[in-house]
């Protein structure tokens, strides 16, 4: 069998493992299911509109004011603010896959059109590797096979299209690269995108930030042609490897690039980590990386290892009675190292769906759908040992709506409609303002703050819909994998045999591989699809835990 096509049914099978007729019970119906379509449609105009109405074409939407926000040039310091904004119309472009995916053909061509005649990346900003990489050039990257080589997918054709949003691409991937400006084989956290490296904040970077290029770099160098984008991020994954524990094999959060050695030696799987692992996994979904997908078994193994713990209520009860979580580490010995999970971990949900391990991924994902219940949004921080929020703002994050938007592709267990159902629920109940929709600045208090991330379009709303949307192109399909923000990349035979990356041995040698090694690839029995997700007990068990 061919590599290609070997590699491609692997990618199928990781996607859609149980994949079959849709089992609903009489509480979601299908016009129950048909309706929840359209009001997460809506809920995606209703910002999308109001960001173009009032913010476009600045980079973000202030929901209150009704107005819009750029780069903080008055504080060069506000990172927060600038890490991400840089005068590019980000709104826009991070959005413009959702469009395609929800069948807008006409909408979709308006704002590859409106993104061509207006946006360019000669700012004097200084922007966040990472953030510009998957929120911009991801999208780029996406809307332009959309218009190429998803034809027959999507249907949509722009019949004055000639490249440019692949130019728009390669000319942001040039203003990246001074990032790699250094004998470290590791990138700086930011850039200038007209002058060049930034001075500004480049002495600490964080892993997900520097091993979380592979994706968009790689094809970015399969379209184009040229090998350097792929060359300096396969580099930068190298060397992050280098750089783990040798007896944990784990590898710490932060790093800092003048002192060459790790300045929080903090292992997890939530914030400034969590793509990494990631990214790993999917370099060989897409691109057949065999080498990365050893890195992540290696690393998946030592996770499970030393940071799953169970909480064991009654230790002759059996193992799925048992509710599991995950906790932060120290990379030099395995201790745990603090008391608190991030919302961001919630995507490590998602990535356990596609290593084909679903019951660990059901459990992962009965937790954070307490804390939803609980809060009606995920706080940034919970304090799993004070049973408390440690932060307690939602800034509309993506990864608990994602995670299960997988689950429920994975299982078609019903349970998963209606966690979608309650979180569409909770943003309209709390975050709904009169232009928009509002990062809640505390789950406690549902006191709001004014801000709508691109996120929140790029990715909550895509997943909601996509979840409710069973026919849906991209539901019928295995052959595509989502970035980190969402943006989808489609598996084919060019992206895997247009490298100069692996030799011929190499690919002798992955011809030869026995995948099943490296995936656990369970499949989900149909009788559980009549049962709830975990038992009664299992409940009970984890409230305990988490409220006392």
């Amino acid at each position: 069998m061919h590599i290609i096509y070997l590699l491609s049914e692997i990618a199928v099978l990781l996607f859609l493992f149980g994949y079959g007729y849709l089992q609903l019970d009489p509480e979601f119906s299908m016009e129950k299911r048909y309706a929840m379509k359209y009001k997460v449609r809506e809920m995606f105009y209703y910002g999308y509109h109001s960001y173009l109405n009032y913010a476009f074409p600045l980079d973000e939407l202030n929901p209150h004011k009704c107005s819009g926000r750029g780069p903080d040039y008055n504080n060069i310091e506000n990172i927060n603010i600038n890490d991400v904004l840089g005068n590019y119309s980000l709104g826009l472009i991070d959005s413009l896959d959702t469009l395609a995916i929800m069948g807008d053909k006409d909408e979709f061509r308006k704002a590859v059109e409106l993104v061509i005649s207006s946006v360019t990346f000669n700012q004097i900003t200084n922007v966040q590797v990472f953030e510009t990489t998957i929120r911009l050039l991801g999208s780029l990257i996406s809307s332009h096979l959309i218009l190429t080589e998803w034809v027959d997918v999507f249907k949509i054709e722009l019949a004055s299209y000639d490249n440019e949003l692949l130019d728009l691409a390669r000319d942001l991937g040039v203003r990246l690269l001074p990032a790699f400006d250094n004998s470290l084989d590791l990138p700086y956290p930011r850039v200038n995108l007209r002058k060049g490296k930034s001075d500004f904040y480049n002495e600490l970077a964080c892993t997900a930030g520097m091993g979380t290029l592979i994706l968009e770099f790689r094809m970015l160098s399969r379209l184009t042609g040229d090998p350097v984008y792929e060359s300096v991020a396969e580099r930068a994954m190298d060397k992050l490897w280098s750089l783990k524990n040798n007896s944990t094999g784990l590898i710490g959060n932060v790093y800092n690039l003048s002192k060459q050695k790790w300045a929080n030696p903090m292992s997890g799987i939530g914030a400034g980590i969590d793509s990494y692992y990631e990214y790993l996994l999917k370099s060989f979904i897409l691109f057949g990386n065999v080498e990365d997908l050893k890195r992540f078994v290696t690393y998946y193994n030592q996770i499970e290892r030393y940071m799953k713990r169970i909480v064991t209520k009654d230790p002759k009860s059996d193992y799925s009675d048992n509710p599991i979580y995950y906790v932060n580490v120290d990379m030099r010995t395995g201790e745990t190292i603090n008391n608190w999970i991030d919302s961001l971990s919630a995507a490590f949900i998602g990535v356990q769906v596609l290593h084909g391990d679903i019951q660990s991924a059901i459990m992962h994902h009965a937790l954070f759908y307490k804390l939803w219940l609980r809060y009606d949004g995920l706080p940034e921080r919970y304090n799993w040992a004070l049973k408390a929020c440690d932060y307690s703002f939602y800034p509309l994050r993506p990864e608990f709506a994602e995670a299960t938007y997988l689950l429920y592709r994975a299982t078609n267990h019903p349970f998963y409609l209606k966690v979608g159902e309650r979180i569409y629920n909770s943003l309209q109940t709390y975050t709904r303002t009169r232009c928009g929709y509002a990062t809640l600045k505390s789950v406690e208090s549902k006191q709001q703050e004014d801000r709508m991330e691109s996120f929140f379009l790029s990715e909550t709303c895509k997943y909601l819909y996509l979840l409710f949307d069973e026919n849906n192109p991209l539901n019928k399909r295995g052959d595509f994998i989502f970035t980190t923000e969402g943006h989808m990349l489609r598996i084919n035979r060019f992206v895997r045999e247009k490298t100069a990356f692996y030799s011929v041995k190499e690919k002798q040698n992955m011809l030869s591989s026995n995948f099943s090694n490296y995936f656990l690839c369970e499949k989900f029995p149909e009788y559980r699809k009549l049962l709830p997700p975990v038992s009664e007990k299992f409940w009970d068990t984890l409230t305990t835990f988490l409220n006392g």
